[in-house]
């Protein structure tokens, strides 16, 4: 008998490199734990539309909406083809985010393009990118994440057996049974009832290696 397989569902922004790095290390986890990842999509933009942001963020926030209106324009589609939105959405989040973050690709229609067939998804879902038509569906998407763990966090978020949380925030990513043992302490901390807050500064950016 196969081994049973939790799921870990998973909320991302492509444009995160943080979520990026702990979205590899999911893919680690489920060569050595008996866990699957659901994607699901959220959105850095709707998170912070009405704060006072800088000019620089506000100009990246700008620049986010293409990106998250095609995954939910590929995942709509997947959907009414019969085919599983979250398989659909995986293959699309790796090469959308390998060119964000590895290749420093720009979000533009090219960048996009690009990512689409790389992941065998037709070609006409860029124009979702310039499209309102996907924000009630994304703000949905963005909210069924957020408000297992409230809007004092952002990317990435993993509901798993009834407990939700932001992060793990972490570089480089973890390989290997190293990955197998962060996700054994995230599940400990997380299910502990009462637990809200393990934090430390920062000191290294990320590593995509």
């Amino acid at each position: 008998m196969a081994e049973q397989r939790e799921t870990a569902d998973f909320w991302f922004d492509p444009i995160c490199p943080w979520a990026w790095i702990t979205s590899r290390w999911m893919l680690e986890v489920e060569q050595v734990r008996p866990v699957r990842t659901r994607w699901h999509v959220m959105s850095l933009a709707v998170l912070n539309s009405g704060r006072d942001l800088s000019e620089d963020y506000k100009k990246s926030m700008d620049t986010s909406w293409g990106p998250v209106r095609i995954a939910i324009a590929a995942a709509q589609r997947a959907e009414q083809e019969g085919n599983e939105p979250s398989e659909v959405l995986g293959r699309l989040y790796t090469e959308l985010g390998t060119r964000f973050h590895h290749e420093k690709k720009p979000r533009e229609r090219a960048t996009y393009e690009e990512a689409l067939a790389a992941a065998g998804l037709p070609a006409d879902l860029v124009e979702a990118a310039e499209s309102t038509d996907y924000d009630e569906a994304l703000r949905k998407s963005h909210a069924e994440g957020m408000d297992q763990v409230g809007y004092e966090v952002g990317t990435p978020v993993i509901s798993v057996a009834g407990s939700a949380f932001f992060g793990p925030v972490v570089s480089p990513i973890p390989r290997g049974e190293a990955a197998g043992r962060l996700w054994d302490g995230v599940r400990l901390v997380a299910g502990t009832d009462g637990f809200f807050e393990l934090k430390r500064s920062r000191t290294r950016g990320p590593v995509f290696d």
